[in-house]
């Protein structure tokens, strides 16, 4: 999708719109506070972790487990925030500023090392493999650098990890570059740094670099080799001789992972000549072996090792079983295309690949047990760089790890019936899933995805309308730009069960956007039953706060049967609830009979509910508490007419609870008093507690 040059004076009123991970449109952001040097952590060094001795403590998105019990992703994992660990480090954080070091941590606090400092962690049960989530420094020139990392286990010898930045650092603006000393890559965009497009201003403004570094942090695991029991000891260390000047720990995940998968009865790529050691490239073989097992109606077996493929594995009507993706990598090298590909493709990379759905799509196609580590390091949206794409219909995806391509998985409808559940999706250039263009009754469940560069999960319905998909008892962590969980467009979806923590800058937890191009929302959208934390972040470009949950109108109304009920919206940093139209179109679309029922809020910097449309949406059994401004900051379309705002609010009863300036939803607000406070003040709220 081309940039609209039509819309440049409208964005400069309104902030400019994001695209999705295979437009090229434009994108900005606008630094918000202290922008952080190359090679310097963030600010806000607040103190020392805990002392030895200091007991395992479990959280979900850095909460109390108990706080979100039936919501998220069911995984086979602890996780322990570094900030409750013991260390000699240093606490950094907690901050929602972006592009600073806590703002993208977990619960926006982590722990900084210097060379010789170390973070431990106790186990709360027994395991056998860790995943280290962590930022080191980039290179002075970029490209990243590497950095050795000590972990002992029990007390016992340590192991070395290699950390890297060579997946992290990017900078400029949209679609952003691995130079930290860049210019601007679009010197006629407006961008608010100087309130102006600087190629058109006189003087030109000076601009800071490295201008805007964001999407710091990285993962990495570790088999150990052993089981180790609860109440062992796991030490991170950075070495005295370490080659990053600081290392900041985000959290550590442990598990208990069992023997590998072994399927018998099954072509096994090593017997087609696949390499399990990963120096040569396995990728003929693979298709050999999954040749061989269409014809005899077997199953492809990947054992135990590493398998280079630098390219996609066409993928139809097969089964492909993995040894369990601890055991079984398929990993290969990003590689440049000697011209584009027809799709515009200047690279490719590993990936399975159903067929394009122009040409009939891929049917039961059945992947299972394994990793895909790609090698993306920059964002190039024509590129189809993903771990899992084209078209699945009657197909499941079980059980994966997906690391380092440029979306987990994007597919390319339409197509029909595919289930995606306990995967995991991390590290991600650009969105972690993606359902675009005709997916129809397809689900996503019990899948973790953290650290995107986009959308964590997607539905968009360009050109052919998504329909009767699920999203259900997902996680979603530190989106860094964008939102966890977005809909654009689409035919009687649901949402649900969900637990979305963390999106840094230019999104929120949960979007419904007439946006993009997509086909309107119809018949109904339901939204429930999900948990948001540290949500509702400042926008960047319109330096206003967004929601936890918000309704974006910019191309089209928004009034299908939207029902939101039973979510909650925890911590959140401005407002729990926005409805919005974009500034340009504001006297021309609207967000109509939104209806939110047995909602609790728990904490809100300014207001329960933003409304900046015209329209209407009612509320029934919404339970506030520790809101921080007054309950409904009602802008309306910014018309302030003598009749009221142009949006009203309908009370259904059992509304309770607010803050310092009284009852969230008082009767003078009612149906559309005007109470617009374009910016207001922000209290910080209180961490969430049991209801």
């Amino acid at each position: 999708m081309a940039r609209d040059t039509n819309h440049v004076a409208a964005e400069r009123l309104w902030g400019r719109a994001r695209r999705p991970a295979r437009t090229l449109a434009a994108l900005t952001a606008t630094a918000a506070g202290l922008v952080l040097g190359l090679g310097a952590p963030a600010p806000a060094a607040s103190g020392h972790g805990g002392r030895e001795g200091t007991p395992a403590t479990m959280t979900r998105a850095g909460l109390d487990p108990a706080l979100v019990a039936g919501r998220g992703a069911a995984v086979d994992f602890d996780e322990q925030e570094a900030e409750n660990a013991a260390t000699d480090g240093t606490v950094i954080g907690p901050d929602r500023t972006a592009y600073t070091l806590p703002s993208e941590a977990s619960g926006r606090t982590a722990v900084r090392l210097e060379p010789g400092q170390y973070v431990e962690f106790t186990l709360p049960r027994a395991a056998n493999a860790l995943t280290v989530r962590y930022s080191i420094p980039d290179a002075p020139e970029g490209g990243g650098i590497t950095a050795p990392l000590d972990v002992s286990v029990g007390g016992g010898r340590h192991t070395t990890m290699t950390l890297t930045s060579q997946y992290s650092w990017l900078y400029n603006q949209y679609p952003f570059s691995n130079d930290p000393q860049g210019d601007l890559l679009h010197p006629d965009w407006w961008i608010t740094e100087c309130g102006c497009v600087p190629a058109a201003t006189s003087p030109t403004p000076t601009i800071d670099k490295p201008f805007r570094p964001s999407h710091f942090y990285d993962e990495q695991r570790l088999l150990l080799g052993k089981r180790y029991a609860a109440g062992d000891t796991v030490r991170l260390t950075a070495p005295k001789n370490s080659t990053a000047a600081w290392t900041v720990i985000d959290l550590l995940d442990t598990q208990l992972v069992g023997a590998p998968h072994v399927e018998k009865h099954a072509a096994n790529v090593i017997a087609f000549g696949a390499d399990p050691t990963g120096r040569r490239d396995a990728g003929d073989a693979f298709d050999r072996a999954i040749a061989y097992a269409e014809k005899r109606h077997l199953k492809v077996y990947l054992p135990p090792g590493t398998y280079q493929v630098n390219r996609h594995i066409t993928v139809d009507d097969v089964t492909i079983a993995g040894a369990g993706s601890w055991y079984t990598i398929v990993k290969g090298h990003q590689v440049t295309l000697d011209t584009p590909a027809p799709d515009g493709s200047v690279h490719t990379g590993v990936g399975f690949y159903g067929k394009d759905a122009a040409d009939g799509g891929s049917h039961d196609v059945h992947l299972s047990g394994f990793a895909v580590e790609g090698d993306v390091r920059e964002r190039i949206d024509t590129d189809q760089v993903n771990a899992l794409g084209g078209a699945l219909s009657d197909s499941t995806i079980d059980g994966l790890y997906l690391h380092h391509t440029k979306v987990g998985m994007w597919f390319d409808g339409p197509m029909t019936r595919l289930r995606v559940t306990r995967t995991v999706i991390a590290d991600q250039i650009a969105d972690g899933l993606n359902l675009h263009t005709g997916v129809t009754d397809s689900s996503v469940s019990n899948t973790f995805v953290r650290n995107t560069g986009d959308d964590g999960l997607a539905m968009w319905s360009e050109k052919t309308g998504d329909a009767r998909n699920v999203f259900a008892h997902n996680t979603v962590q530190t989106p860094v730009l964008a939102n966890g969980i977005a809909l654009y467009g689409g035919t009687d979806n649901t949402v649900t069960g969900n637990l979305i923590a963390d999106p840094i800058r230019e999104g929120s937890a949960i979007q419904v956007g007439s946006r993009f191009g997509a086909q309107p929302f119809t018949g109904r959208l339901k939204i429930t039953d999900n948990t948001t934390v540290r949500s509702g972040p400042f926008e960047l470009n319109w330096k206003i706060g967004l929601g936890a949950i918000w309704f974006y109108a910019l191309e089209r109304d928004i009034d299908a049967d939207i029902q939101v009920t039973g979510d909650h919206f925890l911590d959140n940093t401005y407002n729990a609830i926005m409805l919005v139209s974009d500034f340009p179109v504001k006297d021309k679309y609207a967000i109509r009979g939104v209806r939110f029922k047995d909602i609790r809020v728990d904490g809100t910097g300014t207001s329960v509910l933003s409304a900046r449309s015209a329209g209407s949406a009612s509320f029934e059994n919404v339970d506030a508490r520790n809101v921080g401004a007054v309950g409904i900051n009602n802008c309306g379309s910014f018309n302030f007419p003598p009749s009221g705002s142009e949006f009203a609010v309908n009370d259904l009863g059992g509304n309770d609870g607010g803050g310092a300036t009284g009852p969230w939803l008082a009767s003078w607000e009612l149906p559309n008093t005007i109470t617009c406070d374009d910016r207001p003040p922000v209290a910080p709220p209180p961490a969430p507690a049991p209801w």
